[in-house]
């Protein structure tokens, strides 16, 4: 299982505390923030206000499908007169997002008994892939799992260097060629070299490609190919990972490496550079798969387990909330 050793235990909440925190004040800043206890304190709830929240749902980029789901809900609510005042819609709104998020803040959970552990990182040029990379490597070996990161970017020099760098940082073993090598050939000798070592988990990095480019998507399904020469059961994770920043060309994104590759989880990084956050919504209401992290910055400590509630709450009510997320 993916979790804390016992001696972390007791920092784990204070951890968390502090990295929802800064998900409050990092998530949708500008203009299209969704803060609605402030927006609309003081207003009664009519069709002009319902009419402004599905501009501004639209605007965040939570898309037309979760955005007439949440509408329809609301607009029932209302009719009921369960909601008496703007305060209790925002609340009302965090209740049906949580609800549409809850089903995929499904943490990643490390079977001791596949090793290694195979994790397939895949994505777009410049999603965050290398860094995301780097940063799970840190938490796997801050609980105790020996590390081994393979250089499947072989088309881009830097990736490589950037990997070296985050496997000397996390103390993890690095497998890598030199550039233009065959990248199947790559995370075939580093998922060998891995089960001959006893390595726990093995983070494959893959080349960044658009999803639209149909031959580098070929490619990605040989190097899921070649992996499962080694060990048929692999890769036991295929982890995407998308910038928040695309927006609706995130969940293109995730179709398509869906049916090529067959993803089982979500990494959604750069929140803390968008105004529209809200796509981790419109992902999960039309893909239901797991999200597994989310990053709010370049430090090791803005990356974290993905918290449907907290999103919400973040999301919904921004950072001048009471309280704070759990």
């Amino acid at each position: 299982m993916f979790g804390r050793k016992p001696k972390d235990t007791a920092k784990e909440p204070e951890e968390r505390a502090s990295f929802f925190k800064r998900l409050r004040t990092r998530l949708n800043r500008g203009s299209s923030r969704l803060d609605l206890a402030h927006l609309f304190r003081g207003r009664k709830i009519d069709s002009e206000l319902l009419e402004e929240l599905e501009a501004r749902l639209l605007t965040a980029d939570v898309g037309v499908e979760a955005t007439q789901h949440i509408l329809a809900g609301l607009h029932t609510r209302v009719a009921r007169k369960e909601l008496a005042d703007a305060p209790a819609l925002a609340g009302a709104l965090r209740e049906a997002v949580t609800e549409i998020l809850a089903p995929c803040a499904q943490p990643l959970l490390i079977d001791p008994e596949r090793k290694p552990f195979v994790i397939l990182v895949v994505g777009v040029n410049g999603s965050g892939k290398t860094t995301t990379i780097g940063k799970l490597a840190q938490r796997l070996r801050e609980d105790g799992s020996s590390v081994m990161l393979a250089a499947g970017d072989t088309f881009r020099a830097a990736a490589i260097e950037q990997l070296q760098i985050w496997a000397d940082r996390t103390r993890s073993s690095l497998v890598a060629q030199q550039a233009g090598a065959d990248p199947g050939a790559v995370v075939f000798d580093a998922v060998q070299a891995a089960r001959s070592r006893g390595i726990a988990v093995l983070l494959a990095d893959t080349a960044g490609r658009l999803h639209s480019q149909s031959h580098l998507m070929e490619e990605l399904k040989k190097v899921k190919r070649v992996i499962q020469r080694v060990d048929p059961t692999a890769p036991h994770e295929v982890l995407l990972v998308l910038d928040a920043n695309q927006g609706q060309n995130a969940l293109s994104q995730a179709l398509q490496f869906h049916e090529a590759v067959g993803v089982t989880g979500l990494a959604l990084t750069k929140l803390d550079g968008t105004a529209k956050g809200g796509i981790v919504v419109a992902i999960a209401r039309k893909l239901r798969l797991p999200i597994r992290f989310i990053g709010i910055g370049e430090q090791v400590e803005d990356f974290g387990e993905f918290d449907a509630g907290a999103f919400a709450a973040a999301l919904v009510e921004g950072a001048g909330a009471a309280g704070e997320a759990p």
